[in-house]
C-alpha cells in the first residue's frame, strides 16, 4: 500500500474556516458524517459548508489530489466522476472497524482538523496485523488508492476528545470498471458490502 502523507495540506485561512463550522455535538460513542459532494464545480449536496468554501476547496485542491491518483493508479484516474468533502466527527469513545474502503472511492484522503491532539489512522496488512500508524497532527493529509481486501485501516477516538477530520475522496460511478482494473469479481464485491451494514451505510453501488 502506497501512502502519501502531506503536512500543512490546507491553507491556514481555509483550515480556520472549516474549524469554525458550527457542528452538532456528537455523543462519545457515536459518529456523524456531514456529506458534501461537488462535480465540475457544481455543488450536488452540501450539509455543512458555506458554498463558496466548498467550491474553493474543489478548485484549489483538485489538481493536487488528481495528480496523486494518476501517480498511484493511472488506470483508475480515467474513471473519475466527482469529489466528496465530508466532515467526519468521531466520538471520543467510538472506534470504526478495520475496513478497506468502498470501491467507488478512487482516491481516499483524510485531513486531520481538530483537536490539536488525538489518534491518527492505523493501517494493517492482509492478515489484519498493524503495520503502520500515521500519527495525528493538525492539517496533516493522508492519501491512498484503495484495493479490495488489501488497504485495511481503522481509526478511533482518544477517549478524551471528539476526532474531527475532512475526508477528501475522488469518486466514480463506474464501480464495475474498478473491479476490472483490480482484477476482482464485481458481484462478490457487491455481496460483501451488501451484507456489511456498517460499511454499506456509507456506500451505494451504481449499476
Amino acid at each position: 500500500m502506497k501512502l502519501i502523507v502531506i503536512n500543512n495540506f490546507l491553507s491556514k485561512r481555509i483550515l480556520n474556516k472549516i474549524n469554525s463550522l458550527q457542528l452538532e455535538t456528537v455523543p462519545k460513542k457515536e459518529i456523524k458524517v456531514y456529506s458534501n459532494v461537488i462535480k465540475n464545480q457544481k455543488i450536488i449536496s452540501n450539509s455543512c459548508f458555506d458554498k463558496k468554501i466548498l467550491i474553493e476547496l474543489n478548485k484549489k485542491y483538485h489538481s493536487k489530489a488528481f495528480d496523486i491518483l494518476k501517480r498511484i493508479s493511472p488506470k483508475k484516474s480515467k474513471l473519475y466522476d466527482y469529489s466528496v468533502f465530508n466532515i467526519v466527527v468521531t466520538g471520543s469513545h467510538y472506534s470504526f472497524p478495520i475496513h478497506d474502503d468502498t470501491p467507488n472511492k478512487l482516491l481516499s484522503g483524510v485531513i486531520y482538523l481538530s483537536p490539536k491532539k488525538n489518534l491518527g489512522t492505523i493501517f494493517y496488512d492482509s492478515n489484519k496485523k498493524k503495520i503502520k500508524v500515521i500519527n495525528w497532527k493538525k492539517n496533516k493529509a493522508i492519501f491512498f488508492v484503495r484495493k479490495e481486501k488489501k488497504t485495511w485501516h481503522s481509526y478511533r477516538g482518544n477517549k478524551k476528545d471528539n476526532r474531527i477530520v475532512l475526508v477528501y475522496n475522488l469518486m466514480t460511478n463506474r464501480v464495475k470498471d474498478v473491479y476490472r482494473i483490480e482484477n476482482k469479481n464485481y458481484f462478490i464485491g457487491f455481496l460483501r458490502y451488501k451484507i456489511n451494514p456498517i460499511l454499506y451505510k456509507y456506500f451505494k453501488f451504481n449499476f
